[in-house]
């Protein structure tokens, strides 16, 4: 059995995952990270830290990763994407209920400190996000239930998971519900990327190259609203060692059009577009963040501004097309 560490991050070779276990390291903690990817893969990998690379659907992983016990574990593990991805895989999407179940049972038998648990705005019913104009989605939105196919549909499975492992077991298990977790160091192509990443890439090609035509998915007045990782990751830490256990938004309230996101970093990369509308997963029509109980708990919201976020994000992206595509 491994020994104990401060801290478990199940999915650390992911994004948000990646960045949480640098701030962990920050901080002084000793960190085990675990990961299904190989290591070559992980977007960050911290040799101070225990790395390994196992696979969490299997229960006997899932105590390894574990150990001894620790203080803190955080599950990101599961698989996810965006739009894209998971309107066309949710069968696989809804198998990231097994790193979720069994990283619970693994916890609650090594009597761990406290157990997070990343859940997403995806658990929201459809039925209140059907206009651009949406009012902020309160936490008792989320039901009576009608979550995002397959993958909104783990997550809220997997939030009561949590709630009945408090309630039987007493696992101190805290959630957060995730809205559009972005920034650097995180996938920018290949099918998986979120709105802001394809639009970074997007720009970067535009300027790269000169072409002016940006395709869009949609009309492009879908609303939503983007939270910079530094602000999901101090959200996280406090969420974790606070005392709320009911599950809480964390994310940004500044509500945008995806069209007046693309034009935002076309202003920030100093180019002008012209946006190319075609077919492509949309998801609900708006989506943003009700930071009402967050700012009650913990007199605390995400506050990194759009543009802010979206300038450094974008820096980082237009050199990784850059360097990919020779441009």
């Amino acid at each position: 059995m491994a020994a104990s560490v401060d801290a478990v991050v199940a999915g650390a070779g992911g994004f948000i995952g990646g960045h949480l276990v640098a701030s962990l390291l920050a901080e002084g903690k000793t960190v085990r990270a675990v990961d299904v990817k190989p290591l070559d893969e992980w977007y960050q990998v911290h040799p101070e830290t225990e790395n390994l690379q196992r696979d969490l659907a299997d229960l006997a992983n899932c105590r390894e990763a574990v150990g001894d016990g620790a203080a803190e574990v955080y599950n990101l593990a599961c698989n996810m994407g965006g739009m894209g991805f998971i309107e066309n895989n949710k069968a696989l999407c809804m198998l990231s209920v097994l790193p979720s179940t069994h990283m619970l049972q693994a916890a609650n038998d090594a009597e761990v400190g406290r157990f997070f648990y990343s859940s997403s705005a995806c658990v929201y019913a459809g039925y209140k996000q059907t206009e651009a104009n949406i009012a902020p989605l309160k936490e008792e939105d989320a039901y009576p239930a009608d979550a995002e196919d397959g993958y909104g549909w783990e997550k809220l499975f997997s939030e009561r998971m949590c709630r009945h492992f408090r309630e039987d077991f007493g696992l101190e298990t805290r959630i957060a519900r995730y809205h559009n977790i972005y920034g650097p160091v995180g996938t920018w192509d290949g099918g998986r990327e979120k709105a802001p990443a394809a639009t970074c890439r997007k720009i970067a090609v535009a300027a790269l190259t000169g072409q002016k035509e940006v395709e869009i998915w949609g009309d492009g007045e879908q609303t939503r609203s983007f939270t910079y990782i530094d602000d999901c990751v101090h959200g996280t830490k406090m969420l974790t060692r606070g005392d709320v256990t009911e599950p809480l938004n964390l994310g940004s309230s500044e509500l945008t059009t995806i069209n007046n996101l693309y034009y935002l970093v076309a202003d920030i990369a100093g180019i002008d577009i012209e946006l190319k509308h075609v077919e492509g997963a949309l998801g609900v029509r708006g989506r943003n963040s009700d930071n009402t109980l967050i700012q009650k708990y913990y007199g605390w919201e995400p506050s990194i501004s759009l543009r802010e976020g979206m300038a450094k994000t974008y820096a980082w992206v237009y050199d990784q097309v850059k360097a990919k595509y020779n441009l």
